[in-house]
């Protein structure tokens, strides 16, 4: 298939990019830096493309079987997560194709025995005061994806701890977070890649937000 991966020298993204072209799909890498992108492995599926996400014209976005939003922002520009997405959906209503893969937070995940959201327990740690914003604008985005109904999308959201990592096997669920037998809540950059490459190569989820972790 023809891949789109916007935010493709991420974390997420540069996983999701390496997996994919390991598929043998042809993808499209876009990110803001020309230099990181640079560094993403040679591959003749490859196709880098230094822009901003925002720039996406429809006629562009057709052209992909699927466009994966694996976009990072700093905290003080995390609204950019709502922003995107409504962007995406925007130019893509009513159309079959292109399917919209979005790499969610693990924050509009449930937890605890009252199932409340994991982002109000992050809202109440100090530490947290400097990155809080993108979990918040993460549930907004999910929220918003919640509510519509004419476009293919699918949303993926990592456990608590989402980090770099290779592969591992996957524990899937809905909307609870998940952990281990171990008790660890942990997803690695590998393990989303897998698991995003699985869903669009066998889709089994459709408008809807499903979680992955580390087994």
């Amino acid at each position: 298939m023809k891949l789109l991966i916007i935010g493709a020298t991420g974390m997420a993204g540069s996983a999701l990019t390496t997996t994919a072209l390991a598929h043998n799909h042809e993808v499209t890498a876009l990110g803001r830096s020309a230099e990181k992108l640079a560094k993403l492995p040679a591959n003749p599926n490859l196709t880098t493309r230094t822009e901003d996400a925002f720039a996406l014209t429809k006629a562009e976005l057709v052209n992909f079987d699927v466009i994966i939003d694996a976009m990072a922002t700093p905290p003080a520009q995390a609204y950019l997560h709502v922003d995107l997405a409504t962007k995406l959906v925007a130019m893509l209503r009513n159309t079959n194709s292109p399917r919209l893969v979005f790499i969610l937070g693990a924050g509009s995940l449930k937890t605890g025995d009252d199932d409340h959201l994991l982002v109000h327990d992050i809202e109440k740690s100090p530490e947290a005061a400097n990155f809080v914003a993108i979990p918040q604008n993460q549930l907004g985005e999910l929220q918003f994806l919640q509510t519509v109904t004419n476009v293919n999308w699918v949303g993926v959201s990592p456990a608590a701890d989402f980090h770099a990592g290779d592969a591992t096997p996957a524990i899937l669920g809905t909307d609870h977070l998940l952990a281990n037998a171990a008790g660890a809540s942990v997803t690695t950059s590998g393990t989303m890649a897998a698991t995003v490459l699985a869903e669009i190569e066998t889709p089994k989820h459709h408008q809807e937000r499903f979680t992955v972790a580390n087994q």
